[in-house]
């Protein structure tokens, strides 16, 4: 049986006869191929169709006339006219009556050709069971791999500023989607946090990163859901900070479990104030970054548009490292991936960071200070630095300095704050 015969068994004549509209629309009107560069060779079920709308492109690309002599020509230079006949490119010419409606008919070829790729990758994603993978998530990698060839390869398209007019003037018109925080210093300069952006947060120990993490979570969650990765904490030691910063009861009591009758009915009403903000928290260790975009992307199906992302912390996530790849271009890609799923999920993805042993003997961080730091400072949209200077003192607290060492679209900042780490509550100061 030859390879055109093979290649047809499951067609049906619908999708054939929308790939004979197809060809023959170019046939009619050669200029209407500018309108079909989302079609791709490999979409049509019918090889000989493929070589022909190849055959097509590349008399296009060489501003050469597209019609049967041209066609017949070029097949004829490569000795192919086995592969077809004059007459069935005649065939082709007349079989569609109209090329004003190639558009459509070439979104029937594309939108059939996703599903059988769909299910061509399927059946390889189910032969990788017989595969020897040296850890999951190279299974997973690979899986991922085999899911991106369903996607077509260009589904973009380059516009004139002419054909990009209304879509801008409705983007123009569209409320802009800044997440407020609930720190009212910071949301007033920033806006809140901005939806596409990779917002990393570093500090020192006990300057109470994660508290200044937790309690910007309960502000964001009532814009939307957020998903937290908890690394180095079970869900439960997070929850008692949230309680403790909402309740004002002092978190070493209630870490303790030494709290008084009256203080549990206050914790009971607080944390059904809590439950009510969709807040998801997963407390594993040695997190993957493909595991957290699985997740972000099944909860982006089950409850819409994700406010935030936050990975607790950056540099104790399980991050493989490929034959000959440094420790820091591991991590790269982890960051360039944390940034892209930002930007495909519409959400904040907010990472916290370590820093050197260098930044110890400094006083008011700087970039270079973040551990493995050139791909973090590269892909963050944001960088911030939570720090302590112990001759800055206050009764109630220490007071943190709050730098934005780098902030695109938004700039450099400082803000003063006071943190009660008693009841891991953050509150801001005048400066």
């Amino acid at each position: 049986m030859g390879m055109i015969q093979m290649t047809l068994i499951g067609a049906t004549d619908y999708e054939l006869d929308a790939e004979k509209s197809v060809l023959g629309a170019i046939f009619l009107e050669p200029s209407v191929i500018d309108d079909i560069v989302f079609l791709e060779s490999r979409d049509f079920i019918s090889a000989r169709h493929q070589q022909i709308y190849r055959v097509m492109k590349w008399l296009d690309n060489k501003n050469q006339p597209i019609d049967i002599t041209t066609v017949t020509e070029l097949y004829m230079q490569h000795n192919k006219m086995d592969e077809v006949s004059i007459s069935y490119l005649a065939e082709l010419a007349v079989s569609c009556p109209t090329a004003s409606n190639v558009v459509s008919y070439a979104n029937i070829v594309r939108s059939r050709a996703i599903r059988r790729r769909g299910t061509d990758i399927g059946q390889k994603i189910m032969n990788l069971v017989h595969e020897d993978f040296e850890t999951d998530d190279d299974y997973f990698a690979e899986i991922e791999k085999l899911a991106s060839e369903v996607r077509p390869e260009d589904d973009g398209k380059m516009q004139s500023l002419k054909e990009s007019r209304h879509g801008y003037f409705a983007h123009l018109l569209k409320r802009a989607e800044f997440i407020p925080t609930g720190f009212k210093h910071y949301d007033k300069w920033a806006h809140g946090l901005w939806r596409g952006w990779l917002f990393v947060s570093a500090g020192r120990p006990s300057v109470g990163k994660t508290a200044m993490l937790l309690q910007r979570i309960m502000g964001v969650a009532k814009s939307g859901p957020v998903l937290i990765w908890s690394q180095e904490m079970d869900k439960y030691q997070l929850f008692d900070r949230m309680i403790s910063n909402s309740t004002g009861i002092q978190y070493g009591r209630i870490k303790n479990k030494d709290l008084k009758p009256d203080e549990l009915g206050v914790i009971e009403f607080a944390y059904k104030e809590l439950e009510k903000l969709p807040i998801f928290v997963q407390d594993s260790s040695g997190v993957t970054i493909e595991e957290v975009r699985a997740t972000a992307r099944r909860f982006k199906k089950r409850y819409g548009q994700i406010a935030m992302i936050a990975v607790d912390y950056l540099q104790i996530m399980k991050i493989p490292q490929r034959k000959n790849e440094t420790r820091a271009q591991a991590i790269g890609n982890v960051t360039t991936t944390a940034k892209q799923i930002a930007r495909d999920m519409n959400c904040c993805f907010m990472m916290l960071s370590q820093m050197t042993r260098e930044s110890d003997n400094v006083k008011k961080p700087q970039l270079s200070h973040l551990k493995e730091s050139s791909s973090i400072e590269q892909d963050a949209d944001v960088v911030e630095f939570l720090w302590h200077d112990p001759a800055d003192k206050m009764p109630q607290g220490k007071v943190i300095q709050q730098f934005f060492a780098k902030g695109r679209d938004i700039g450099i900042n400082e803000f003063k704050l006071l943190f009660m780490g008693w009841k891991q509550k953050f509150i801001e100061l005048d400066k």
